[in-house]
């Protein structure tokens, strides 16, 4: 099995079909590195989806990565975690950053796609499973 193309890519995750903000060159460059991090004889037929949830989670960290443009004070690459709190004014908002995260799970918390691949990846390979009757 080949490495999904950027416009299967996008049919199947339709967030990323603006190709001028997620580039064909971006998304493909991503979709190789996750064809090699994704074992085929493991995920089976969930390969494509494992391939495409991997490029995702790096694409979506290279667009954050971009946004932060020359006129920002920010660095690209900067890593940052969640908000716990943030107060504009009267108005204020925290976040509890553990829910939605997987234990010892690294980056792939930090963004949807990691989780949903970190979770899979875990299951692969798992073996069979057995349930009290």
């Amino acid at each position: 099995m080949t490495a999904p193309t950027p416009a299967q890519f996008r049919i199947d995750f339709p967030e990323f079909a603006d190709s001028a903000k997620y580039p064909d060159l971006l998304c493909n460059l991503w979709l190789q590195a996750a064809a090699s991090m994704v074992n085929l004889a493991r995920w089976g037929a969930l390969a494509a989806l494992g391939q495409e949830l991997c490029a995702a989670h790096f694409i979506a960290l290279a667009a954050r990565d971009r946004a932060i443009g020359p006129k920002s004070k920010g660095i690209p690459g900067q890593v940052s975690g969640p908000v716990a709190s943030k107060t504009v004014g009267s108005v204020s908002a925290s976040y509890a950053p553990q829910i939605g995260t997987i234990q010892d799970a690294g980056q792939w918390n930090s963004t949807a796609y990691g989780v949903r691949f970190i979770g899979l990846a875990r299951l692969m390979g798992a073996g069979g499973m057995q349930f009290p009757s």
